[in-house]
């Protein structure tokens, strides 16, 4: 490319220079010339002027001294008298020349002559100086084409950069304009991908994270189901009471799946119906009951009963479940969930009697990679989106003891 350009822009400025110095060298010649002839015209008008006035007065015109002060020096000039010899002064000139000749009223002629090696030297010496700028238009093209060629070309080289840099997986943007429109444009779309493959690929990356997280609970939870129905294989009214309950939780597991799935690609999406909030937490109970009793610990309900709540069970039942995971983990004694009304809200909260969250976490619970201990610091981070996108909203009302409330819209049924 960069060829192309200086060939193109060399082309262009030889091409001018052609139709500007061929032109105007033609002319600088013939105004040479005409210039130098016009003065042997004129010293051939002169002598013949003083002639005729000598003649005219009277006086003798015998020797070539008489005009000889008419006569440019390099010039030669021959006056023809009628009956006189014929007079010169100055020395005849050889090689092309340059001649003048006037006729007197009296006869008289005049004849000038003149060399033109004077003129032919002033016609090569102009011709040599329109050369040399006209060389020097040349490089002067030739630099500009080089440095316009390289202006040009490193944009287009780094602009391919960011292309190839897109393509192998590195979506930084680079945030580099040039001057060009036409290459801001480029360089700008360029950013904009880079931007938007960015966030797919961290969306992508948060999609994988919060669904590993998501999932392990129920398929724990599903995993200890069918170690008990294994462990009931001779009690058959057993095992299928413990197989209805598996085959929920993998229901479950499904919604879990299609909710994050939701969330990701419109995490506005409206799926909110009213349910009855017992069900979820019976759920629950059943769910968390085989693991909290080999821990030794106690899930404790209080509150209101009957409460019909609007949400997405799924999503309700999925934020419950993390709460009461994280009570497990970070706490101790006994896991309270409580319902009470508050306002046009109906709130489920989960208590446990634990040293509580730190001070210095506060609400950075819920931010992601935030954690007390060794934990992802995910699992509050992707409760908190599930619940405001499911309409509600999770908070922590107390720190010690800690204290978590959703906040659920209730339906005007109750």
């Amino acid at each position: 490319m960069k060829r192309r350009m200086i060939n193109s822009l060399l082309v262009v400025v030889l091409v001018v220079v052609v139709v500007f110095c061929v032109p105007l060298a033609l002319v600088e010649k013939r105004t040479i010339v005409s210039s130098a002839q016009d003065r042997v015209d004129a010293t051939a008008v002169r002598v013949l002027a003083l002639v005729e006035s000598r003649l005219t007065a009277g006086e003798a015109v015998k020797e070539g001294r008489v005009f000889e002060s008419q006569v440019a020096e390099g010039s030669y000039v021959e006056v023809q008298i009628p009956g006189q010899q014929v007079l010169s002064a100055g020395d005849r000139p050889a090689g092309k020349l340059l001649k003048a000749v006037e006729r007197g009223n009296s006869g008289e002629i005049v004849t000038v002559e003149q060399s033109r090696q004077d003129v032919d030297h002033e016609i090569s010496n102009n011709l040599l100086l329109l050369g040399v700028v006209a060389l020097l238009a040349v490089q002067a093209a030739v630099a500009l084409a080089v440095w316009q060629a390289k202006r040009l070309a490193r944009p287009l080289t780094e602009l391919a950069e960011t292309a190839e840099r897109l393509g192998s997986g590195d979506p930084r943007p680079r945030d580099r304009r040039y001057g060009v429109p036409e290459l801001d444009r480029i360089a700008e779309v360029l950013d904009t991908s880079a931007e938007r493959i960015a966030r797919m690929l961290t969306a992508e990356r948060r999609l994988a994270a919060d669904a590993s997280h998501q999932l392990r609970t129920p398929l724990t939870a599903l995993s200890m189901r069918l170690e008990e129905i294994t462990a009931l294989a001779e009690e058959p009214e057993t095992v299928k009471e413990e197989a209805t309950i598996a085959l929920q939780q993998v229901e479950r597991l499904t919604d879990v799946v299609q909710r994050l799935l939701t969330t990701q690609r419109d995490p506005r999406s409206p799926t909110a119906v009213a349910f009855d909030l017992d069900d979820v937490i019976k759920q629950q109970v059943e769910e968390w009951g085989p693991t909290l009793r080999e821990r030794g610990r106690v899930l404790s309900l209080e509150g209101l009963h009957g409460v019909t709540a609007v949400g997405t069970p799924g999503t309700v039942a999925q934020v419950l479940a993390t709460l009461i995971e994280n009570s497990l983990m970070h706490g101790a004694g006994t896991i309270t969930l409580r319902v009470r009304p508050s306002g046009t809200s109906v709130v489920v909260e989960v208590q446990d009697q634990g040293a509580g969250v730190p001070a210095d976490l506060g609400n950075r619970v819920f931010e992601r990679a935030v954690s007390g201990r060794n934990s992802t610091g995910i699992g509050l981070a992707v409760a908190r989106d599930l619940a405001e996108a499911d309409g509600g909203r999770l908070e922590l009302l107390s720190l010690k003891p800690a204290v978590f409330a959703l906040f659920l819209g209730r339906s005007h049924q109750d």
